[in-house]
Order: structure tokens, then sequence, then C-alpha cells
């Protein structure tokens, strides 16, 4: 991969939505404070239960049409609370180019990628391969940020964290391309379009624009772009109309785990950086693995749960401070 000129990158960032070519201080923060751990937790929680929901509704909706479903009355949602607090959207017009490419990147692309992948592995798996995402996340920040360079300590996170992956598509990969090693690297594509979202979104806090205006802003977006695409391909209104149970799971997704959950979550950037909001992957599969094994039957393979361990391992050593305060136990206290 060939590095981006941090100056390159900056200039791209003033062309879409005019903030600054060069940021005065660094934008990453690396220590959270408890606030930002309890918007964490509550983020863990309710994007857990993002899985077992889109396991729910895809075995009823196509795909691409849950994501219009779920952008657009998520969307509607957002509009709704913007009126009730008799708030406008304050997205100037500069900022819409950098809006469609974050929903793009946070919305469209990874939710459908997702959706499809579900069809073809449990949910718990799907939510393992999204923990991947701070480990993208450390190399798309390496090549696109000049705050955040890779350091040996997250190379080797980043190394254990791919080798997690590796160990969870096994030998399929390379022996047999079957959709369920097709659906595992979608999970893995949309983790990765997760990490350049959360980096993308950096910008809005350099000009001034409120997480609640984001978040209306992109999943709006979202729903346009979904709209033909879903109309398109899927061809929704050849399909039987989904039972009450998987318009629930959607109705949840949208309000729930989206439009709630990314005001907390553009919240968490804001106050805590990228870095630090993508840990939330690593808490997510507990709680995705449980509700799928309970509600859905689900099992996991040994080698799935292996894969795990090295994700979390290297998360952690990504993270760095699980270990410096391993360290700072083991040595001698001062007379």
């Amino acid at each position: 991969m060939k590095p981006v000129e941090s100056s390159e990158f900056e200039r791209n960032c003033a062309d879409a939505a005019g903030a600054p070519d060069v940021y005065v201080t660094p934008v990453i923060r690396t220590v959270m404070n408890r606030s930002d751990w309890l918007i964490l937790g509550a983020l863990a929680l309710i994007w857990g239960g993002a899985f077992f929901f889109i396991g729910v509704a895809v075995r009823h909706v196509p795909p691409l049409t849950y994501v219009w479903l779920r952008l657009t009355i998520a969307a509607a949602a957002m509009w709704l609370f913007l009126k009730f607090r008799r708030q406008q959207l304050g997205l100037p017009r500069q900022v819409w180019a950098s809006i469609v490419v974050l929903a793009l990147l946070n919305n469209a692309l990874p939710f459908a990628l997702f959706g499809w992948g579900q069809t073809h592995i449990a949910s718990g798996l799907a939510s393992i391969l999204n923990a991947t995402t701070p480990i993208w996340g450390v190399v798309v920040a390496h090549f696109l940020t000049h705050d955040e360079r890779m350091s040996p300590r997250k190379i080797a996170g980043v190394l254990l964290g791919f080798g997690g992956v590796a160990t969870m598509i096994g030998p399929s990969l390379l022996s047999n391309l079957g959709s369920s090693a097709l659906a595992q690297l979608a999970c893995v594509t949309a983790s990765l379009s997760y990490a350049l979202a959360a980096v993308w979104a950096r910008r809005f806090k350099r000009i001034g624009v409120s997480p609640l205006s984001v978040t209306t802003g992109q999943l709006t977006a979202g729903a346009l772009i979904m709209l033909p695409v879903s109309m398109i391909v899927d061809r929704p209104w050849t399909h039987a109309f989904p039972p009450l149970t998987a318009w629930g799971a959607i109705v949840a997704l949208a309000l729930l785990c989206t439009a709630f959950g990314y005001v907390l979550y553009f919240r968490l950037i804001d106050s805590a950086g990228a870095t630090n909001a993508l840990l939330v992957t690593l808490l997510v599969p507990p709680t995705a693995i449980l509700l799928g094994g309970l509600f859905l039957g689900e099992t996991l393979a040994p080698q799935d749960f292996l894969g795990l361990g090295l994700i979390a391992l290297g998360l952690a050593a990504i993270d760095g401070r699980l270990l410096s305060a391993v360290a700072a136990r083991r040595l001698p206290k001062a007379a």
C-alpha cells in the first residue's frame, strides 16, 4: 500500500469539507475518562444486539432492501427528533460531499456487506470479524493521518489481528472460495470500510458540526443512495411481505442500533478520538455470540474462538493500556 502524504490528505479534506489544511493540535486523544467508558459500554450492548437483529431481518428481507429500510427509518427518526428539539440540521453546503462519502463508508457499504454475509454465516462470527475494525483503523490512520503513526507495538497488534482473521477463515479461503469464505471476506471488507469512515469523520469536529447533525446527514444520504440500488437489484415487490418479527428487527436496528447508536458513536469520536471509539468492536462479539446462541440456534467452531483470542491480543497490544498496567505491576516499588 502506497503511503499518502499528509499534506495531500489534508488538502483533500479541505476541498471536501472546508476544513483547515493543517491540524494545529493532535486530533486523537489516547486516554478515555469515565464518561467515555460508559458510552463505549452502551455501544457494545447496542451493537452486539445489532448482529442478532440483522440475523433475524435477512432471513425474510433481501440484504439491500433491509439496508434501505434500516437507513430510511433511522433518517426519518432523526429528522423528527430534530423537529422535536426545534433544531436545524446545520450542515453547510460544502460539507455534503464529505457527508455522502461518510454515508457510503459508514452505512451503505458495510451494512450491505454484513447483511449479505449473515445470510451465509452466524451473527456471532460476523461480530468477531467486525472486531478487526480497530486493527484496520491503525493501518488506515498510519497512512491517512499525520498524528497517529504505527509503532512496533501496534505493528505486532496488527499482525496478531490478521492472524486471527486467517485462523477463522481457515483453509477454505485457499482451497475453496465457497459462500462461507466469501461471506467472511465481505465482513472483513466491511470492517475496513468502518475504519476508513472513522478517520474520515474526524473532520467534522474541526468545522464545528455536531454529532447529531452528522448522524442525520449521513443516514439521509445513505437512505437516498440505497433506494435505487435496492429497487434495481432486489426488486422487493417480488418478495413476500416480511413477518412482524422481521419488521421488529428492522425497526430496532433503525432506531436503537443506527440512529441512537451513531449519535453516541460520533460523540465518543469527538471526546476520545477515532481509535478509542473503534475499540467498541472488541466488546461487541460476546453479546452477539450470546444472543445468536440463545435465540437463533447458532454455534461457532473452535477456530472461531481461537481467532477471537488472537484478535483480542492484537487489540490489547494496539491499545497498550493493559500491557502498561501489567508492566507497572512488575516494576519494583521504591523503598
